[in-house]
């Protein structure tokens, strides 16, 4: 049986790691290094790449002598994982809520365009719910 991954379950520290890696596609652990915000060490970041990759969120290529690290998820599927554990932390697994908290906050930054798309979505939703 395949085992699920959940991105709920990697570090503050870790979750940047990926971060690098899907907007990167693929990168050596000096190069996920250099990308990161604050980093750490050359030798933490390797300690971390180990970690998810033994917790399977990551993978590695050999390149000659150095190793190219690979998210193992699509990004799409961390995307869910991940969205599904800030809604179950800090909206009690409420969708409403966490739209509600959304559009309350960001209601000004949003374009003619973008209420477009959010009503389509809504619109679209509300079909295939029935």
């Amino acid at each position: 049986m395949a085992k699920k991954l959940a991105l709920s379950h990697v570090s503050r520290r870790e979750r940047q790691i990926l971060d690098v890696l899907y907007r990167m596609g693929r990168a050596t652990a000096a190069e996920v290094q250099k990308a990161m915000p604050a980093a750490p060490s050359y030798s933490a970041v390797r300690t971390q790449l180990r970690i998810l990759e033994e917790k399977g969120h990551v993978r590695h290529v050999q390149d000659g002598a150095r190793y190219v690290y690979l998210p193992t998820l699509a990004q799409d599927v961390a995307r869910r994982s991940a969205l599904s554990h800030l809604l179950q932390t800090f909206f009690g697994g409420s969708a409403t809520q966490a739209i509600t908290a959304l559009l309350e906050q960001d209601a000004s930054r949003l374009s003619d365009e973008d209420w477009d798309r959010i009503e389509a979505a809504i619109e679209r939703a509300r079909k295939e719910g029935r």
